[in-house]
């Protein structure tokens, strides 16, 4: 199986500390998997636990570029599921599930604001602003240790433009609009093509830019005309001797 490489990542971004943590037993799988997925230059977005079907704990993680690909899911359960078993935090039988973030992704870091000014977001206050916790809306910018959003919800006398304190975000998640997802494949195809960049492949030619061999034009080949019969010297003379041939006469010497 191949492994997933990497291209040097930034130590900063790598380490960035997260905004939102998670409580409990979440935290206690956290503190395990933290160190372990940056040391193989993954980030942490989430743990999220749930009780459906069996205990299954979701480790949502990703590159510090944003992308996160099959082979990197399979690498980090390989490298996690036997640190969990020895550290044991959760007290039952448990199923470990290892994910990207998705499209709709939750913004954890404030690089992640940074990275999608621009697109349509939701949050939830922790602590409420102007006596309000959930807002919608447009990421402005990041400034200062606020996100700047262009809201699309307010009511009348409302402010459209808020500058929400990053430190009491409880959650915060992208909306899916058609922007977002265009922009999310442009980045899977770019991810797609360092990646076969590092292994040394260079990328297929796209078939409609393959040129097509030209084809030899065949030599025009000239019309062939019947032969045409040759023309009686004398006419006149034919047909005096095809009478005396009717009649049975000779022809004269």
């Amino acid at each position: 199986m191949t492994e997933p490489t990497f291209a040097p990542a930034d130590t900063d971004l790598l380490t960035e500390p997260r905004l939102v943590v998670e409580p409990g037993v979440a935290a206690r799988v956290a503190a395990v998997a933290d160190p372990v997925l940056q040391g193989m230059g993954y980030r942490l977005v989430r743990i999220r636990i749930s009780g459906e079907s069996g205990c299954t704990v979701q480790v949502m993680a990703e590159r510090p570029d944003g992308t996160m690909q099959i082979e990197d899911c399979e690498a980090v359960s390989r490298a996690l599921s036997p640190v969990l078993d020895i550290a044991d935090p959760i007290e039952r039988a448990y199923r470990l599930e290892i994910s990207s973030p998705g499209i709709d992704r939750p913004l954890v870091r404030r690089s992640d604001f940074d990275r999608h000014i621009g697109h349509l977001v939701k949050i939830e206050m922790a602590v409420a602003y102007q006596n309000r916790k959930r807002f919608r809306g447009i990421i402005a910018g990041v400034e200062g240790d606020g996100v700047r959003i262009a809201r699309d919800d307010v009511a009348k006398d409302q402010e459209v433009d808020v500058v929400l304190p990053m430190a009491d975000i409880g959650d915060a998640k992208l909306v899916l609009t058609d922007e977002l997802i265009a922009e999310s494949m442009r980045r899977g195809k770019a991810a797609e093509r360092e990646k076969k960049r590092d292994l040394g492949l260079a990328p297929p030619l796209a078939p409609h830019a393959k040129p097509a061999a030209q084809a030899k034009p065949k030599p025009k080949l000239k019309d062939k005309q019947p032969a045409k019969k040759p023309l009686p010297t004398n006419t006149k003379k034919h047909r005096l001797a095809a009478d005396r041939a009717r009649r049975g006469e000779t022809d004269p010497d």
